[in-house]
């Protein structure tokens, strides 16, 4: 073979080697590597309480007037809640009376200082009632609602099964923690077996999570005033569900 054949051969195998080496993955230090794993979980619950909102809202030229219609159908919507639904937990909130200006009316001539007069008063007061009798819902919303208007409804789970599914949340949460650890050992061309868990954050580094149950804030709504105690239909409700959710953050080291 001539020496220029033998050199041309030899370029083509170093060429083909430094290819191959090329194109070979680099091995893969993990011995040792902290790995943040950050992991989730969930339950679902039907709900199993409610919190009601009614409220009374009458308009007077005379402020005892209305203040006096408040007090009375407030005092009655009471008692008709506590009869219907004896274990329910009732607040009283919300008393106000403020002045009521038509919109039309001018600015007194000559004294631009002086305030306008109010033509009348209106004055209102809202009960908050908290139930886990769900099946006597539509009947004492409809009873309570001849004499007050229902201002808000909103539904959740009580104390008792949200403690009750805490235990479940954290071993859905914690067994998605252990899975993933699983797959990025696997990805990472390890035993699982070698991975320590050094820390576990439940709720992801000081990141709370809303609890979902809690009620939201009742949007303001006036009711007309009722002037006749009518009896009401009863409505109709579907109390739905609740999902509980839970981060965790994992610190895994690779032994």
């Amino acid at each position: 073979m001539s020496r220029s054949r033998k050199l041309m051969l030899s370029s083509l195998l170093a060429a083909t080697g430094f290819a191959a080496h090329a194109q070979a993955p680099a091995p893969t230090l993990s011995s040792g590597t902290l790995v943040i794993v950050p992991a989730y979980g969930e339950v679902k619950h039907a709900n199993d309480q409610v919190r009601i909102t009614f409220n009374v809202e009458e308009q007077d030229k005379d402020k005892a007037a209305a203040a006096s219609r408040v007090n009375v159908k407030m005092k009655q919507g009471t008692d008709i809640l506590k009869r219907q639904d004896p274990q329910a937990i009732l607040q009283t909130r919300g008393y106000y009376t403020y002045p009521v200006y038509p919109e039309d009316q001018p600015q007194p001539r000559g004294n631009a200082n002086k305030p306008r007069q109010p033509t009348g008063w209106r004055v209102g007061q809202y009960l908050d009632a908290t139930t886990t009798n769900l099946n006597n819902l539509p009947k004492t919303v409809a009873a309570v609602q001849s004499v007050m208007g229902l201002n808000g409804l909103y539904f959740g789970l009580s104390d008792a099964t949200s403690k009750k599914l805490d235990d479940q949340r954290i071993a859905a949460t914690y067994k998605n923690l252990t899975e993933r650890i699983a797959s990025i050992a696997h990805a990472m061309g390890r035993n699982p077996a070698d991975a320590v868990l050094d820390t576990v954050d439940f709720e992801g580094s000081g990141n709370y999570a809303q609890e979902s149950s809690a009620a939201p804030k009742a949007m303001m709504m006036r009711a007309a005033s009722m002037n006749d105690a009518a009896p009401v239909e009863e409505p109709s409700f579907e109390p739905g569900e609740t999902t509980l959710n839970m981060r965790v953050v994992g610190k895994v080291r690779f032994k």
